[in-house]
């Protein structure tokens, strides 16, 4: 039995830092990883992805130059445009280990599993520490689809593996990782079609940004079935057929299934700890991210924390933060986010129906793309700003933006959230013309119209 001063189970963008900072302090760390070093992030999440849709939201401008009076001829290069995609996590893989290692932190190429309390076991090692920090993340949910099993269907896991564009791809899932794969496949050359369960894309959005997302992927070619569900799948040939519950039966060379995330712990073993678990096996936590057992934390979505790679690493920061005696808590930041279609959507804080739900005096307030000077210029119709504020206090309660490179214009309303600001600091300033950026004084000049 090895003794350590911490275990980090799992190397996700909050782990892996955790573990880092803990090894350069002196501490005696070791760190479980059964699969690649980096996490979900960087081998089959953010960093993949993002690079894929750099190509293919490239693809898609060009083609939609068009209304520019610019015709393209596109030839896509689909073998050059993933080989770079996995250059590129391979490289940021290969940072993580360095980086790992270069800090002294003994790393188990193992599945970690609990053998006593606080007590890890994995790869032939046996491990006790008084502090131990579960970082294993979700994978996706397979729906349990007659004649699914033993077919090489794709999730986010092994997308990224594809070799070859598939004529026809058939995508499961109305959430943004079926959205974003599914907008880039068919910007790229496939014919795409997304089986959607419920009666809009992005159902935890607002109606109007499921609509604007609709109609942009209706720009693209992309067929929407909503309100389907897989009843058959059939693999012959190397083609997929899908009978749905409408009677529709679709053909496609590739399936991409995007139904949900669960959390990684059915191979913790944490009843032997006594880490309990939720009814959905999500690991539970108090404020401060302590497990039902003394010593033992978990961060990121493997305890149900937004599941988002900023999330996880201000989680990192966060839990750091309360070892070392200062208060922070689970949700002491203001969350934002984004999703990578075309339009892209970045969101921050509330919406007006959540503040009203509680008990806020709100309003809000929305200015078309269609309105703005660099929209019209650029040919950028597609979408809106909204702002969300409460009446009393003046102070800015959320953000929804829905057009070009919003997910970097979110950070707007996020900072002057952060500080407290009021709506009127927005309205106060003066942003360059003509800019995506100066429409935001002009949102907040509605609430004095």
């Amino acid at each position: 039995m090895e003794t350590a001063d911490v275990i980090v189970i799992g190397s996700g963008q909050g782990g892996m830092p955790l573990a880092v900072d803990f090894a350069k302090a002196g501490r005696n760390v070791v760190l479980f990883e059964r699969d690649a070093l980096g996490g979900s992030c960087i081998n089959y999440g953010c960093t993949p992805s993002k690079a894929f849709l750099a190509a293919a939201h490239a693809a898609g401008r060009a083609r939609q130059a068009a209304k520019l009076g610019i015709q393209a001829l596109l030839e896509v290069d689909f073998s050059t445009v993933m080989e770079r995609v996995r250059s590129i996590r391979s490289q940021f893989n290969q940072g993580s280990k360095r980086r790992l290692e270069s800090a002294g932190v003994k790393i188990v190429y193992a599945e970690a599993a609990f053998s006593g309390e606080r007590t890890v076991s994995g790869g032939g090692v046996n491990v006790q520490a008084p502090i131990i920090v579960i970082n294993t993340g979700t994978s996706s949910t397979i729906p349990e689809i007659p004649g699914l099993a033993g077919t090489p269907y794709l999730t986010n896991r092994n997308f990224f593996d594809l070799q070859q564009i598939p004529p026809r791809l058939l995508v499961v899932g109305g959430g943004y990782i079926a959205l974003e794969l599914g907008q880039g496949m068919a910007r790229l050359g496939s014919q795409t079609e997304l089986i959607v369960r419920g009666d809009r894309l992005l159902a935890q959005e607002e109606s109007d940004v499921s609509a604007v997302l609709a109609d942009a992927f209706e720009q693209d070619g992309i067929g929407l079935h909503f309100n389907a569900t897989v009843q058959q799948v059939a693999y012959n040939n190397g083609v997929f057929t899908l009978t749905l519950n409408n009677g529709k039966v679709l053909d496609g060379e590739a399936l991409l299934i995007a139904t949900g995330r669960k959390p990684n712990t059915g191979a913790l073993n944490s009843a032997v700890t006594g880490v309990e678990l939720d009814a959905q096996e999500f690991i539970k936590i108090d404020d401060q991210f302590q497990t039902t057992c003394p010593g033992i934390y978990a961060i990121g979505d493997v305890a149900k924390q937004p599941a988002f790679t900023h999330v996880s690493w201000e989680d990192y920061r966060r839990l750091k933060a309360i070892l070392s005696g200062e208060h922070r808590t689970r949700n002491d930041r203001v969350l934002g986010y984004a999703v990578y279609t075309e339009p892209q959507v970045g969101r921050v804080g509330m919406t007006l129906e959540q503040a009203q739900k509680q008990g806020f005096s709100a309003r809000e307030v929305t200015l078309p793309m269609a309105y703005i000077a660099r929209s019209i210029e650029w040919g950028h119709d597609l979408g809106f700003y909204r702002m969300v504020i409460d009446t009393h206090t003046n102070l800015i309660l959320g953000a929804t933006l829905v057009g070009y490179e919003t997910a970097e214009l979110v950070h707007i309303f996020l900072s002057l959230m952060e500080t407290k600001a009021t709506w009127q600091i927005l309205e106060q300033s003066v942003h360059i013309h003509p800019t995506y950026g100066e429409a935001l004084p002009s949102l907040a000049r509605l609430l004095v119209e």
